[in-house]
């Protein structure tokens, strides 16, 4: 198993969303987040330029099996990249388990269903 982070543009969260409905990922979580990078936002307001160093971004998380991990990987990829700095950055992280916790079930099983395995 293998988690999946993704820091993405906020304008991108529905494209990476509708990208990964299309691989087949039906669940995953995300978050609002804030980071500092090597590049500022300006912002103007009133005429004003002010510099801040918090981008907000949105944090895509999911968990799936080793077989899907690089569908998915692609996937977001494939919605997130514009091809400019800031894209953000997806990172892969090995899974040592998962319980579901109604049933009791270990392993790869705890994150879909048998019945609709294809």
């Amino acid at each position: 198993m293998k988690k999946i982070e993704a820091i993405i543009r906020k304008t991108k969260f529905e494209d990476v969303k509708e990208a990964l409905l299309a691989a087949d990922i039906e669940w995953f979580s995300y978050y609002d987040v804030r980071g500092v990078g090597k590049t500022r936002q300006a912002r103007i307001y009133r005429g004003i330029a002010y510099d801040t160093s918090c981008i907000e971004r949105t944090l895509v998380s999911v968990i799936v099996r080793d077989k899907n991990a690089e569908k998915t990987v692609s996937a977001i990829l494939g919605a997130a990249q514009t091809g400019e700095v800031g894209d953000g950055r997806i990172f892969v992280i090995p899974i040592e388990d998962a319980v579901r916790i109604r049933t009791g079930e270990r392993g790869d099983i705890a994150l879909y269903n048998a019945e609709q395995e294809k």
